[in-house]
């Protein structure tokens, strides 16, 4: 771990040069370039050699991920525009990349290791006249228990967690506003879904901006995004987005995919340690798998403690979600909305385990299917799916403080 840092800050260390270099003798961007024709992934004798030529120097950090085999490289910040796994990898030691925004202002590239690999040495080197740079990551080949003790993030505290509070948000109950988190699915280097050039990641962005403008309009909503741009946010970091909003309730907002066009509708998902069936439990693997393939560590989660607490809490919180899951059924049939057979479904997805808020999937339908995806492209059916959710949310809001004074009572 020490030597990955020590990485990290030469990348610093080489951006000042860089920088003072080009400062001097031409204009600097804040973006880097990759030049695909002089990039590549490929073999070494005996392990792999990754060599990214840059436009400029900017900063970076390199580290390793197991479980599965996984180097990942962080920039600020690079344009991947033109990049594509079949150009760069050349041998059979990388099985695939991806590439993308992780995060405001920070680019990274993930690539997929066939077996492990131990970190062996990075860095960055400028050439002093155009201010280009090259950055080179050489791995050799490790047994899996070494690998597995020097895989993990760097500990740089915050990194993907949203910016402390000084005190833990109050409950605002009685300042009558409705505070919602819309939870767009996907993003950055997670595009989710994708169909015909459509993309998952845009069409729910694009409707959680559209369910925001009708929820504000409506009035007695305060809402708030977990992302508002194309960048990628991890599922812990979504629901530490909800905590710190003081939500009051939270939705995520997917389409699906499915090989076949058969499967036409929407659904809404509610947490449940087993899933209602094969589909719901494949959709839920899929969804957490997205932390692991933009190159989230996800090593050391686990707090039995913790874990006990919070099914307290959720024993409280699991029969409000189970409601809201039903009244938004019951105001998409009244809007005329398709919905697939079965479509009040449960399964393990991670961005709903916030214990103490209620918490929903809602899939608005299927890429895969010609009819939804013409309809999740068209705005006035988006439209009604958003006045239909509002209504819903309005509904259930007023039957919970109802319910929630009876019980006080």
């Amino acid at each position: 771990m020490s030597r990955i840092m020590r990485t990290w800050l030469m990348g610093l260390a080489m951006l000042v040069l860089a920088s003072a270099v080009q400062g001097q003798e031409s204009g600097f961007s804040g973006l880097a370039r990759l030049d695909t024709a002089q990039s590549t992934i490929s073999d070494t004798r005996h392990g792999l050699e990754v060599t990214l030529t840059l436009s400029q120097g900017v900063p970076y950090r390199v580290f390793t991920l197991d479980d599965p085999a996984r180097l990942v490289m962080d920039f600020r910040e690079v344009d991947w525009n033109g990049a594509q796994s079949g150009a760069l990898i050349t041998g059979a030691r990388a099985l695939g990349l991806r590439l993308g925004q992780i995060r405001p202002g920070w680019s990274r590239m993930v690539v997929d290791l066939a077996g492990p690999h131990m970190l062996e040495e990075a860095g960055l080197r400028i050439d002093r006249q155009s201010g280009a740079a090259r950055l080179q990551v050489r791995l050799g080949r490790e047994d899996a228990e070494g690998f597995a003790a020097s895989a993990g993030t760097p500990d740089v505290p915050g990194w993907d967690l949203p910016a402390a509070v000084s005190a833990p948000v109050a409950p605002r109950a009685d300042d009558g506003v409705f505070r919602v988190v819309l939870d767009p699915g996907h993003g950055g280097i997670d595009p989710g879904a994708e169909v015909d050039g459509t993309q998952e990641k845009d069409l729910m962005l694009i409707f959680a901006r559209e369910l925001r403008e009708v929820l504000l309009r409506t009035g007695g909503f305060d809402v708030v995004l977990t992302r508002d741009a194309d960048e990628f946010v991890s599922l812990e970091r979504r629901v530490a987005l909800a905590h710190r909003a003081g939500a009051d309730v939270f939705l995520s907002l997917h389409a699906d995919a499915l090989s076949g066009a058969r499967a036409r509708g929407a659904s809404v998902y509610t947490l449940s340690d087993s899933a209602s069936d094969a589909a719901s439990a494949a959709l839920a693997e899929r969804h957490n798998r997205a932390d692991i393939l933009a190159g989230v560590d996800l090593s050391g989660k686990d707090d039995v403690v913790a874990d006990v607490l919070m099914d307290l809490a959720r024993m409280e919180t699991q029969p409000r979600s189970e409601h809201l899951a039903r009244v938004f059924l019951e105001g998409f049939r009244a809007a005329g909305l398709p919905l697939l057979s079965r479509p009040k479904r449960h399964a393990g997805f991670s961005v709903l385990k916030a214990p103490d808020i209620p918490s929903v999937l809602i899939e608005l339908g299927f890429l895969s299917n010609p009819r939804d995806l013409k309809n999740l492209r068209d705005a006035e059916w988006r439209a009604q799916v958003a006045q239909a959710v509002s209504d819903a949310l309005g509904l259930w809001h007023d039957a919970d403080a109802a319910r929630a004074g009876l019980v006080r009572q």
